[in-house]
């Protein structure tokens, strides 16, 4: 019985159908929306705007305010009474989503997410937390 699921959430839109999904396959699971930002790197794009603040948490919890926001919308619009909680990581979001993982019963992912050049230059996050998931991971397209 899946109990606990992981849903990590970028913001983009097959974060949400993976969200979405969650709600309808397992109603009764308390179900977390994980946003991870990535560290302060001249790679990371936005990220790099962390790096001139003063209190990096604090800074991390206010980009993922947005996301949780629409996770909180989506809940509602299904009518759902589910309990959900909502969590920041901060560094490499493939790291963090698996490290993460293994306090859950399944991972639920967007097949992909971000813009092009991310998923290009980045990699494919949904593919690798699917290799290294100590959890069972569904990839939602």
């Amino acid at each position: 019985m899946v109990d606990d699921v992981l849903v990590p959430m970028d913001g983009s839109e097959m974060s949400e159908q993976a969200l979405e999904y969650a709600l309808e396959v397992f109603p009764d699971a308390d179900i977390t929306v994980l946003h991870v930002v990535g560290e302060p790197s001249p790679m990371w794009g936005a990220a790099t705007g962390l790096a001139l603040a003063d209190d990096l948490e604090e800074a991390a919890d206010e980009r993922a305010t947005e996301v949780f926001e629409r996770a909180r919308e989506i809940v509602d619009d299904a009518g759902t009474d589910v309990g959900l909680d909502t969590a920041v990581e901060l560094g490499h979001p493939v790291r963090a989503i698996v490290t993460t993982a293994g306090e859950y019963d399944t991972v639920v992912i967007g097949s992909h997410g971000g813009t092009i050049a991310d998923r290009i230059f980045v990699g494919n996050v949904a593919e690798k937390v699917f290799r290294r998931s100590p959890v069972p991971v569904v990839v939602v397209r």
